[in-house]
């Protein structure tokens, strides 16, 4: 598939592989300065394992009991197969907007535009998802933070509203890093990361140190519960929500030195990385936490194991680490939902394209887009003042996004592969062979997309004690699948309605 932007004239060269995007139709408008480790950064960033873990670790426990350890593997393993995937396609379509642009290019325009239509919804949605996590960490380190007032868990009244107002504060600060510059944006990954990577180790240590029991305490289920598949269904849906974004490198190609060779890599690495620490940091948690039946686990999550086996003071010095490290994520998938919403408005396909694409050329950075999702992404916030149960709801539903988009690569990807039709073959920037899965191609990429679907259903399935536990409010129970419906019902309008107003045109 050819794009739609007319201008193919490349800019004065700024590093050797500037000129890489001419052969599929663009000009190199993004500052190309992202280093290998600027460009993991992205992936792990995004991902975030602090993040994510101390946000749904209580959730994933409440559910399913220790156990729910085991599920951290098994969706590691899964994405993985997903990883693999989107490597070689990193590798042979160095493109911002990836996603979309993989989907594209493999199926068909329409198919493809649906596919990044629905991810960057998701993305907007995630941005929201982990703007809330300040709630499971701030207040835990200083009152003061708690500025609605009354209790700060997140599944009450006021913990939901103050999880609002704190991300509507961050929001407002990731928005303003990312028109700022891209060697600025880069600079903060990189030094958020490394200090993400140094805390989560220095908290698996520690909590290490401090072990309460066994690791055969994974083995254990919930006390009362006798739906052991039930429960490590639900309980996947923590691992599930940490190990998204890895494909951000893919994002961040057009900004990396030498992408075909650098992206693919990061893109494992990043996961990979995460994958290890975050599970290390969920039996950590386990067998350090002071009580495993008090209640608290299931509530307070990893905050509360911090605080008590660490001290008042360690505790809320790790803690700190853990709301850069949210700042950091938050940052990231911004910033990657900003280059999707970049190149599709680059091919025409999205309202108000021009503006949407227009690039600053002093600072390298598509200053609209990252306004756009800061404003969606708060404005998504506001649902946690209606109700506590928007917390789970907005979590649940950016990963059943992601996933559903990462499915329309995979599997216009399998297609290919069945077809014979899957280029293959071509070197990198240093002259070695693009990276490929070879003969384990389709077994990875199939099992891959039968994952990525089964998650998808497992993750939207409109379960009442999970996304109702108080009754009352149906449209929490289907939140997802009404806003999944409403995305497709809204792109579909846009397509119908661009049509007609081109057939008018000509």
């Amino acid at each position: 598939m050819t794009s739609t932007a007319p201008d193919i004239r490349p800019e004065p060269p700024h590093s050797p592989d500037d000129g890489s995007l001419i052969e599929f139709g663009y000009r190199q408008e993004l500052h190309r300065s992202l280093s290998r480790y600027a460009s993991f950064a992205a992936g792990f960033s995004f991902i975030s394992v602090l993040t994510t873990v101390f946000q749904f670790f209580a959730f994933g426990y409440a559910f399913g009991g220790p156990v729910f350890f085991w599920t951290w593997p098994a969706v590691l393993l899964g994405q993985l197969l997903v990883a693999a995937c989107f490597a070689e396609l990193a590798a042979r379509y160095p493109i911002s907007g990836a996603i979309y642009q993989w989907s594209s290019r493999l199926s068909n325009r329409t198919f493809g535009w649906f596919a990044g239509w629905i991810m960057v919804i998701g993305q907007i949605v995630v941005v929201a998802a982990a703007a809330l996590a300040l709630q499971m960490v701030m207040p835990a380190i200083w009152s003061g933070f708690q500025i609605v007032g009354g209790d700060p868990t997140p599944t009450t009244a006021t913990g939901a509203a103050n999880a609002a107002v704190l991300g509507v504060i961050l929001l407002a600060l990731t928005t303003f890093v990312n028109v700022l510059d891209n060697r600025v944006l880069s600079v903060v990954n990189r030094v958020g990361v490394t200090a993400e990577i140094i805390g989560a180790v220095l908290i698996i240590v520690l909590l290490l140190t401090h072990s309460e029991r066994s690791p055969g305490i994974t083995f254990h289920t919930a006390e009362g519960s006798s739906d052991l598949l039930g429960a490590l269904l639900v309980g996947s849906f923590m691992a599930a929500y940490v190990m998204i974004g890895f494909d951000s490198a893919g994002e961040m190609s057009e900004e990396t030195h030498n992408p075909r060779r650098t992206a693919p890599r990061t893109i494992l690495t990043a996961l990979g990385a995460a994958g290890l620490l975050g599970g290390l940091l969920v039996l950590a948690g386990l067998l350090a936490a002071p009580s495993l039946t008090d209640g608290r686990l299931g509530v307070d999550g990893l905050s509360y194991v911090l605080t008590s086996s660490l001290g008042d003071g360690v505790g809320r010095f790790l803690l700190a680490d853990v709301v850069v490290a949210i700042t950091v994520a938050t940052l990231a998938i911004q910033t990657s939902a900003c280059r999707m919403l970049f190149s599709m408005a680059r091919d025409g396909q999205l309202p108000f394209a021009g503006r949407l694409a227009k690039v600053n050329p002093r600072t390298g950075m598509p200053t609209a887009p990252a306004v756009v999702v800061g404003v969606l992404a708060a404005a998504l916030l506001l649902l946690n003042f209606a109700s506590p149960e928007a917390f789970l709801a907005i979590g649940t539903t950016c990963i059943v996004m992601l996933y559903l988009a990462y499915a329309m690569v995979t599997g216009p990807l399998l297609v290919r592969r069945l077809k014979g039709t899957l280029p293959s073959g071509g070197t990198d920037e240093t002259g070695s062979p693009l990276f490929s899965l070879g003969r384990l191609g389709i077994p990875v990429n199939a099992l891959a997309l039968l994952y990525g679907l089964f998650m998808t259903v497992n993750l939207a399935w409109p379960r009442a004690e999970v996304y109702d536990p108080a009754g009352g409010h149906w449209y929490f129970q289907w939140f997802t699948v009404l806003f999944l419906l409403a995305t497709v019902v809204l792109g579909v309008l846009y397509r119908l309605i661009r049509a007609g107003r081109v057939r008018s045109a000509a």
